[in-house]
């Protein structure tokens, strides 16, 4: 994690939030940035992970946008951040399980075919007696 933080950028900027008159004049908001393309830090398939899991906070160049303005301070901001993004590093680096294919049982395959015959039997019912043949 020490080689992440080095490639992380924090930017300053002025918050939404609670503040008060003190947020006009304040930046309190950080806004973390991780360019997940060019990092020598993350593996090609953790990268992929990441770019997936990150969704919308990943523009187009792949860099990486996370915000933190929960709180009135800049240290606060600042460190809810970096635990924004180091969840997120932890939640990529697991793997997915994979999936093993399963085929039907024979008795859910006889209930299938028992319900549609009950369907049909049903709709067979709602027809008219009456058919007209030329």
């Amino acid at each position: 994690m020490k080689n992440l933080d080095k490639e992380i950028s924090l930017e300053y900027i002025r918050s939404s939030g609670p503040g008060g008159q003190n947020v006009n004049k304040v930046a309190t908001a950080v806004q973390l940035r991780f360019d997940i393309t060019n990092s020598a830090s993350l593996g090609s398939e953790l990268k992929g992970r990441l770019i997936q899991l990150a969704g919308k906070r990943v523009n187009a160049e792949g860099v990486l946008i996370l915000e933190a303005k929960r709180f009135r301070t800049q240290e606060a901001n600042r460190e809810d951040a970096l635990a924004k993004f180091h969840e997120l590093i932890r939640k990529a680096s697991e793997k997915p399980k994979t999936r093993h294919k399963t085929k039907p049982t024979k008795a859910s395959k006889e209930e299938r075919i028992k319900v549609k015959k009950k369907r049909g039997e049903t709709k067979k019912l709602r027809q008219s007696k009456v058919r007209v043949e030329d």
